[in-house]
């Protein structure tokens, strides 16, 4: 049995959650079990249902977006809990996947299809910790973080939320992240997700419910993988899926954010075996389960049995997210019929406070606003901008690279100056925003500041002189989620075009990359003199110019086989292809710092 060191040496407080749990009526236990997006609740509603916790969605965001009204939307609620009979504290959630990224201003991480690259746990650890202070300092106590997804397929839009297709790299990576983020100088509950298998499902499985509404018809490939169906016999699922979550639990998980996903056709919200046997029996799991987005409601077209069987799975607390007055009457009257028994209430509830009393927001509810100054701060930016150049794969290098600063550099392409598309999805808003969407350093701007020589920026690589050498910033367009499965990964015309301009306009061309997983670069590999993979980088690109330039060595590695076709997907398919990959796992040239 594994259990939470963390959660281990709390246990002495179960005498102050007895006595919470026998004042408490079931309209204060069912109110802890319940989770409302801002939007839908006011302050005032969150303290009258007695409601244990309130989340920001992606873009969920205060008008204006500073952190002043982030602190002063998230106090409200904070506030609100106070006035309640017995003054229970909710927790204020966010999905700040890589930093507080739905915020204006703050620091900005690479994404963890990057950090994987580093194998640096030290770095993630670091930006755990930031990420912890800058959410405190707006009240912020609970993170939706880290995926410990373990992508078996790069077509899955969630694919750049996994650290590698290696669960050992995962595990050790995600452990670091966790211990940062939960570190006890700042603390911030993280949520280990999404329990089980949602890197592991199968192209095409992605059935949506008739009664579940929802925008899945967009692109062509929307929601043809993410939440559809994990097929694998158990050993195999236990070994690459499991494993990371046996690391986190012993390393202090509290929090487990349930998945979409199904397991051989049940979905995992109604799963009891994965959610209760499994996770808080032979795992010991002694924290408490939160669902995903309005996930229950999959599970059957009538709301009150989505209710039950969610509930009676292991599911503790309930991201509801909207129609909060409805969820608590299903499952009141669940209890009073005798369809979910007391015991199961308590044990729920009995978590959630555990949990909270972990935190220590009983006693510092509020968060930790004297962490203000560190809110987008230069030492949180420095961090980012490390964790950006370590996180870069040189995919090819004949001869430019590191490119000297005397140089006359001629920078292309639309991802050279663009903020939003370097940051890519779950960045201010859920899907993403181009251009200069939040506060940092684009790489042109990273250029400019880096070269001696001379520098000419079109982002079409249309340029009035030949130059020593080109950079040509290619990548993806933003995009999260199922909005982001794509089945043929294939590079954008338009980047290919300016690839092949640019390059009789130079004597030596360097592509970049920003991508959120491996793509198909046949048009422009050999057109190149170097490719590198800088993912995608966040805020601080003067992080990537930085290796660039030579100022920090580029050792990057691998975390995911780098594929030559889509056919060769998914991953199982890849590795046993006759064709072999185009660069295999772990495989990264490396540059010296001048």
């Amino acid at each position: 049995m594994v259990q939470s060191t963390s959660l281990a040496t709390h246990f002495n407080r179960e005498h102050d959650i007895d006595g919470l749990l026998a004042q408490m009526t079931l309209a204060e236990k069912i109110g802890q079990m319940t989770q409302i997006e801002k939007n839908s609740i006011t302050p005032a509603e969150a303290a009258e249902y007695f409601i244990g916790s309130i989340l920001s969605g992606g873009g969920g965001n205060p008008d204006p977006n500073t952190a002043a009204t982030w602190r002063d939307m998230v106090h409200g609620y904070l506030e609100a809990a106070l006035t309640t009979r017995l003054r229970i504290p909710l927790i204020y959630g966010v999905d700040a996947v890589h930093g507080h990224s739905n915020a204006y201003g703050a620091t900005i991480f690479p994404h963890n299809v990057g950090l994987g690259a580093t194998r640096d746990p030290d770095i993630i650890r670091q930006i755990g910790q930031a990420t912890a202070r800058e959410l405190l300092a707006v009240g912020v106590h609970w993170n939706f973080a880290p995926a410990v997804s373990v992508p078996q397929d790069y077509r899955w839009g969630r694919a750049y939320e996994g650290y590698s297709e290696d669960t050992g790299v995962v595990s050790e990576l995600a452990v670091a992240y966790l211990q940062g983020l939960q570190d006890p100088a700042a603390r911030v509950m993280a949520s280990v997700k999404h329990y089980i298998g949602d890197g592991g499902t199968t192209w095409g499985t992605s059935i949506k419910p008739d009664w579940v509404a929802n925008d899945w018809q967009a692109p062509k490939d929307t929601y043809s993988i993410d939440q559809g169906d994990a097929r694998d016999d158990e050993a195999t699922f236990r070994a690459i899926h499991l494993a990371p979550y046996i690391k986190a639990i012993a390393a202090g998980a509290v929090n487990i954010m349930v998945s979409f996903n199904s397991y051989h056709g049940l979905k995992m919200h109604a799963h009891r075996y994965w959610l209760t046997d499994v996770l808080k029996g032979e795992l010991g799991f002694g924290g408490f389960l939160i669902s995903d987005w309005a996930a229950i409601q999959q599970i059957s077209e009538d709301f009150y049995t989505c209710v039950v069987e969610s509930v009676n799975a292991g599911v503790d607390m309930i991201m509801v997210p909207y129609d909060f007055r409805n969820f608590i009457a299903a499952l009141t009257k669940a209890v009073e019929v005798g369809d979910v028994s007391m015991e199961r209430i308590d044990d729920a509830v009995r978590r959630i406070l555990r949990a909270k009393y972990w935190l220590g927001i009983f006693e510092h509810p509020l968060g930790r606003p004297e962490l203000m100054e560190t809110f987008g701060s230069a030492a949180h930016r420095a961090i980012a901008r490390t964790a950006a150049q370590k996180s870069m794969v040189l995919l090819k290098n004949d001869g430019v690279l590191p490119i000297s600063k005397g140089a006359h550099v001629a920078v292309a392409g639309r991802g050279a100056d663009n903020i939003g598309l370097q940051c890519g999805g779950w960045t201010i808003e859920w899907q993403g925003k181009l251009g200069k969407s939040t506060i940092g350093t684009s790489i042109l701007e990273g250029v400019q500041a880096a070269v001696d020589g001379s520098v000419q920026f079109s982002d079409t690589g249309e340029f009035a002189r030949r130059a020593q050498v080109g950079i040509v910033v290619i990548g993806e367009t933003p995009y999260a989620e199922g909005w982001g499965d794509n089945g043929d990964l294939t590079l954008d015309p338009v980047d290919i075009a300016v690839v092949q301009r640019v390059r009789s306009e130079v004597d030596q061309l360097v592509v970049v990359l920003l991508s959120g997983r491996p793509l198909i670069i046949n048009a422009i590999l050999d057109v190149a003199d170097a490719v590198v993979a800088a993912w995608l980088p966040g805020s601080e690109a003067h992080g990537v110019v930085d290796a660039l330039f030579g100022d920090a060595p580029i050792t990057g590695k691998l975390g995911y086989t780098w594929l030559r076709s889509a056919d060769q997907l998914p991953r199982k398919t890849l590795l046993s292809h006759p064709d072999g990959p185009l660069f295999p796992f772990g495989f990264g040239l490396t540059t010296a710092s001048e």
